[in-house]
This record gives structure tokens, C-alpha cells and sequence, in this order.
């Protein structure tokens, strides 16, 4: 483990060319790196591209898991090979300012209580995103934001969402219950006392769950407002929206059941598990839609 050297790890499932796009941006960036590509059998020629482009620059390290591994475990599958003492989890469709990657270290290494760090997550459209900042979700706060009654959540706190104010802070650097999994510094020691990402998590969640085991280890989890991440968002996974909401439901549940007390109360698992379900077979044939949708347009 090299010590003042930061990994950052990039987790590719047929990227396309926002995989580049990154890898460019990040490559560029000031400071000590090296960047991990942790592929999950891309077929779409983007691995091939990537080593190409970059067959002489040592900093680039491809690790090939063989098989879709989901996206913690690719993220594991990359720290295990990483050498940094801090580690970066980047999204194949982000791009990072020339900054970003020493800014983001710099507050790690100011305060060993930090145990995760977040950006300011901006879309395509400069808006930013709401994950950037987040409540832990539970049961009653996805009510609140589901039904739309986290909107009067400033008048009264009980009506509290899962989403913070997008522009509800001008703190730089802001305790959060949970960051955006699109971009999140991590110092590698905190990483490795906590055994690293939830395998039982295929694709989302994963990113909160890490956020939540980090708090209940006694370490902070803030946002770093002022450093900003641009992300096209989706990329991976426009052509396979079935795929990717099902996973979202089981990691829905997946975090229900290990952190919300409401689901030691029998009658609500119940009624949760229904609901999530409920939910994901209402909207198919919508995701059925954008599939073809997608197929159609290649």
C-alpha cells in the first residue's frame, strides 16, 4: 500500500465511450493516482479501447472479473488490486475536474473521523442531483417523499423525505447520512475494517449501505459541497432497464431488513415486501418499453 497515493476505481459493464470520457478526465487530474478499471464482462468493445488508448501508461490497471459481479463486488474486486491508501468509487459516466480527486483526499486526511466523502453531484443539465445529499430511507421518510409530503418537510420535521433541500446548505463540508455511490472517497483503512462493499447487493443500495455500516462504525459521513462531479447518469444500464429495476427493488429490500427498525414489526415486512414488489411489476411493462426503445435505436 503506497501511502499519499490515491486508487480510483471504476467499475465498467458496457460503458460505451463515457468509459473513455472518464478514464480521460481522471487521468488528468493533479496528484498521485492510479486508476483500477474493475470490468464485468463488457462485450461492447470499451475494454478493448480502454487498453488500447492507454497501453503505456502504468497508472492504468484493468482487472477482468470474467462475469457481471454487480457493482459492489466489482468495486471489491478493484481495492483488492488497488494500491492507494485512499480510494476513490467513481461511476464510468462521471467526469472529475482537474481538482477534484486532491481536494476530496485532502479533507480525508484533515480528519481521521471521515470515513466516507461525497461530491456535489451534478447531472448533464447542471442540476444538481438530489443523491449528492440523503436521510437515511426509512420506511416513514420514503412515505413522506412517495406521497409528496417531505415538501413541507421545513415547516415540520416529521414530514421529512429521504432527499435533503438541494440547496438547503452552505456548509463546505456537511455531515449526511449518505452520499451519491456515483462518486465517494473512502480512506482504505476504514474501507478494509469494514470488509468493504455488500456483496448480497447486485446494483444500488450498495452505496447506502456503506454510508450506514461507516456512521455505525463512529466515523463521519459527510458531503464535500464545493467539489463538483459531472454525471451522464445511466449510461450502463439505458439498454436494460428491467434488469437494473429489479435489482434496485432487491436492494431496496436488502436495506430494509438489515437497518429499519420497522422491520422487526412482522405485519410491515410483510407490507413492504408486497408494496416493493407491487411497485417493480407496475412499472415493467414501462421498463419493457424503454428496453425495446433502446434495442430499437442501435
Amino acid at each position: 500500500m503506497s501511502s499519499g497515493l490515491t486508487s480510483i476505481i471504476i467499475v465498467a459493464a458496457d460503458s460505451g465511450g463515457e468509459l473513455g470520457r472518464c478514464v480521460e478526465s481522471v487521468l488528468a487530474v493533479n496528484g498521485k493516482i492510479q486508476v483500477v478499471v474493475s470490468d464485468n464482462a463488457s462485450s461492447d468493445g470499451s475494454i478493448s479501447a480502454l487498453a488500447a488508448r492507454w497501453s503505456n501508461d502504468p497508472r492504468l490497471h484493468i482487472v477482468h472479473n470474467g462475469a457481471n459481479l454487480g457493482f459492489g463486488a466489482g468495486c471489491n474486486r478493484g481495492a483488492a488490486v488497488a494500491a492507494g491508501n485512499g480510494l476513490v468509487f467513481l461511476n464510468p459516466d462521471c467526469r472529475v475536474e482537474s481538482d477534484t480527486i486532491a481536494r476530496l483526499r485532502s479533507i480525508a486526511d484533515g480528519d481521521s473521523r471521515i470515513g466516507l466523502i461525497g461530491a456535489r453531484v451534478l447531472g448533464m443539465d447542471g442540476k444538481p442531483e438530489t443523491a449528492s445529499r440523503r436521510r437515511d430511507p426509512l420506511l416513514r421518510r420514503a412515505l413522506a417523499s412517495m406521497v409528496g409530503l417531505a415538501r413541507w418537510q421545513s415547516r415540520w420535521k416529521v414530514l421529512s423525505g429521504v432527499d435533503l433541500p438541494v440547496d438547503g446548505s452552505t456548509v463546505a463540508i456537511e455531515n449526511v447520512d449518505a452520499v451519491s455511490g456515483a462518486a465517494m472517497y473512502v480512506p482504505r483503512a476504514v474501507f478494509d475494517e469494514l470488509g468493504g462493499f455488500d456483496e448480497g447487493y447486485f446494483l444500488h443500495c450498495e452505496d447506502l449501505d456503506l454510508c450506514r455500516r461507516i456512521r455505525d462504525a463512529g466515523f463521519r459521513v459527510v458531503c464535500a459541497n464545493d467539489v463538483v462531479v459531472q454525471h451522464a447518469k445511466g449510461t450502463s444500464s439505458r439498454s436494460r432497464p428491467l434488469f437494473v429495476a429489479r435489482h434496485k427493488h432487491r436492494g431496496m429490500w436488502r436495506w430494509f431488513t438489515k437497518f429499519d427498525p420497522a422491520a422487526r414489526n412482522p405485519l410491515l415486512r410483510a407490507l413492504v415486501w408486497l408494496g416493493i414488489w407491487a411497485h417493480f411489476f407496475v412499472l415493467a411493462p414501462r421498463y419493457l418499453w424503454q428496453a425495446g426503445k433502446a434495442m430499437r435505436q442501435r
